[in-house]
């Protein structure tokens, strides 16, 4: 089962085990992570379940669509790392990904 490792907002680092076929963002939320909202259940409608992306897994995910740079576009705390975990699809090949909790705007 893959991991899925976690820095929430104070700091605190979470390993979940992930389930390949799920987004970033239903892992974080099934490992019991509270601080992504992800309002919108996952349909790229809101950038609240924004994400710093550790620059080493930056090439092994999909390119960033129109949609989600747009809503990334409204976030004050976007950065070269941000990515919006409801359009990572987590896989086998993501074991260990890293991802921060970006703040809320």
């Amino acid at each position: 089962m893959p991991k899925l490792i976690v820095t929430t907002l104070d700091g605190t680092v979470k390993e979940i085990d992930g389930t390949a076929g799920l987004t970033v963002m239903e892992v974080i939320r099934d490992g019991g992570v509270d601080e992504l909202l992800a309002l919108c259940g996952g349909c790229c409608s809101c950038a609240t379940c924004h994400v710093f992306v550790d620059p080493e897994f930056a090439d092994s995910l999909p390119p960033m669509s129109e949609d989600e740079n747009d809503l990334l576009d409204s976030s004050d705390h976007r950065n070269e790392r941000s990515r919006l975990s409801c359009q990572l699809p987590f896989k086998d090949a993501l074991d260990g990904l890293k991802v921060t909790i970006a703040p809320e705007d």
